[in-house]
């Protein structure tokens, strides 16, 4: 049995997924942990929920959606990026890897396609460091080059704390940040 994407699919959902935040001249404004972002978020939570994914989220806001294995002890396939953008971002820049796991998941679906290995697709929080102090602080953590302290206690120029802005967006989950391992990780980019 092979599974085949469907591109008018993944054309779609990143259309959809760069109306949020979209700027006058085609690109996207989603900084890390504003509205904008909490929306992205969503948006993606409810689409790898449809597609059969269970979601979890850990203590620095990355999102893990997981589609099930038959062997559920195997290490996860890790495919991601992520969805807070620059400024003045490009509406493909992160937003791509996401959808185009999420793309492989629903294509694994459609052909009724089982993998012995789940599949996780991750959107990392804050790849683009363009609010906080540092740029990828989620992926940082998870790798273990950062502490969780580190990154909730980081603030924006205006003062506000990620830790309390994650919160607010709703995604200051409890799951420990990294420590299982994964089989393979790929990350599709726009560059």
């Amino acid at each position: 049995m092979s599974a085949a994407v469907d591109r008018d699919r993944l054309w779609r959902s990143h259309m959809e997924m760069a109306e949020i935040g979209a700027t006058a001249r085609g690109g996207v404004c989603r900084l890390a942990l504003t509205d904008e972002d909490k929306v992205s978020r969503d948006l993606f939570v409810e689409w790898a929920e449809a597609a059969g994914c269970a979601v979890r989220v850990d203590v620095v806001g990355n999102i893990f959606a997981r589609r099930a294995g038959t062997d559920p002890n195997a290490p996860p396939v890790m495919t991601g990026s992520h969805l807070d953008t620059q400024p003045l971002g490009g509406r493909f820049d992160g937003a791509y890897g996401v959808l185009a796991g999420l793309e492989v998941v629903q294509a694994l679906n459609d052909a009724g396609a089982e993998t012995r290995a789940p599949l996780d697709i991750v959107v990392w929080t804050d790849e683009e460091g363009c609010r906080f102090t540092t740029k990828t602080m989620g992926s940082a953590v998870f790798a273990g080059l950062r502490s969780v302290a580190d990154v909730l206690d980081g603030v924006d120029p205006d003062g506000l704390r990620f830790g309390d802005e994650l919160a607010r967006i709703g995604y200051a989950g409890s799951e420990a940040c990294g420590g299982f391992a994964i089989g393979a990780y790929f990350e599709a980019h726009i560059e």
